[in-house]
C-alpha cells in the first residue's frame, strides 16, 4: 500500500510537501572538493539514481528540484522512473538564465526557459544568482522582472523565485508580482542564512504565496532528526521541506523522521552504530 505525504499547492497545482533536493545528486555538498567528487562519481548514471527516485515516490513525495538543465543523467533517471512507475513527477526547474538588459540576453533567457518546458517541469523559478541581479534595495523592487515572469507564463509554467536573499520575498509580495512560490534558505543552524533565523520564519509566514524551504540539515552540520524536526515545527502547512539524500536509505530515513514530526509521534529509526551498542546510555537492549 501507498504511503502519502502531506500536501499543498501552489496555484491549483498539487505538490507534495515534502520536495526531492538534489545537491547531492549533482554534486554540490557545501562540505568539500572531495565530498563533491564522491556524489559525481555515484550519481554519474541514472540507475544510480532511480532507487532514491522510486523511494520518494512509494511515500507519495512526487516533486523534485533542481536546475536540470546541467544534470542529464538526473533529467534521465526521473523519465525514466515515471516511465517504469506509470506516475508522472512534479519538476521544479531553477534555470540560470541571463538576465542582461539588451535583446541577446533576452533570447538567452526564453531559450533556457522553452527548455524548461521541455523537459516536462510544471514550475519555473529563476535561480538565485540570475534573481538576485535584479534587486534594488533602494527601490525595494526586482527590476525588469516582469519581463521573466511573462517569459515563464508564455512558456506555460507557473512562475517562482529562488531567494536565497529573504529580500527577494518580501519585495515580490510588496510590488505584487507574479510569483506563486519562493526558494528561501531555512534551518536551525542559520547556515547560508542571511539574516537571523528568527527574522526569516517571520518572513515565510508573512508570506502570501507558498515557500518551499532548503537546506534544512544545513548541509550535514546538524542530523536529520534535529534539522527535520525544526523545519516541520516552524513553518506553516502550506510550506514545503526539499530535502536532499544521498541514497534510498537516507530518503527512507528522512521520510520518517519526517512523517513522525508531522504525525506528532516517535519516529521509527534505528540506534546509531557504536563498537559497543551494549551500554545503558543506549537505552532499552
Amino acid at each position: 500500500m501507498e504511503h502519502r505525504f502531506p500536501r499543498t499547492e501552489v496555484e491549483g497545482l498539487s505538490l507534495s510537501r515534502m520536495i526531492i533536493g538534489t545537491n547531492w545528486i549533482g554534486g554540490w555538498s557545501h562540505r568539500s572538493p572531495a565530498a563533491d567528487a564522491m556524489i559525481k562519481a555515484k550519481h554519474s548514471e541514472p540507475e544510480a539514481i532511480k532507487p532514491m527516485l522510486k523511494t520518494f515516490m512509494a511515500y507519495g513525495v512526487d516533486t523534485i528540484m533542481a536546475p536540470f538543465d546541467g544534470l542529464p543523467a538526473l533529467t534521465r533517471a526521473v523519465h525514466e522512473t515515471e516511465d517504469e512507475l506509470g506516475k508522472g513527477m512534479i519538476l521544479v526547474d531553477t534555470p540560470i538564465i541571463n538576465v542582461d538588459d539588451n535583446e541577446n540576453a533576452r533570447r538567452e533567457a526564453m531559450e533556457k526557459i522553452g527548455k524548461s518546458r521541455a523537459l516536462g517541469a510544471k514550475l519555473c523559478l529563476i535561480h538565485h544568482s540570475s534573481a538576485e541581479q535584479l534587486v534594488n534595495k533602494n527601490l525595494k523592487q526586482l527590476v525588469r522582472l516582469d519581463d521573466y515572469t511573462k517569459m515563464i507564463r508564455d512558456a506555460g509554467l507557473i512562475p517562482g523565485l529562488s531567494a536565497h536573499m529573504p529580500e527577494l520575498i518580501v519585495y515580490s509580495d510588496l510590488n505584487g508580482y507574479d510569483i506563486q512560490t519562493y526558494i528561501q534558505i531555512y534551518n536551525c543552524m542559520g547556515f547560508l542564512m542571511q539574516v537571523e533565523v528568527e527574522t526569516v520564519n517571520q518572513i515565510i509566514h508573512d508570506a502570501k504565496k507558498p515557500v518551499m524551504t532548503i537546506k534544512p540539515m544545513a548541509a550535514g552540520r546538524t542530523t536529520p532528526f534535529v534539522g527535520l524536526n525544526f523545519s516541520w515545527a516552524t513553518i506553516r502547512d502550506c510550506d514545503m521541506v526539499t530535502v536532499g539524500c544521498f541514497n534510498e536509505n537516507e530518503a527512507r530515513e528522512d521520510i520518517e523522521i519526517s512523517l513522525a514530526a508531522l504525525e506528532h509521534r516517535r519516529a521509527n529509526i534505528e540506534k546509531r552504530a557504536s563498537p559497543n551498542a551494549h551500554q545503558d546510555a543506549f537505552g532499552k537492549r
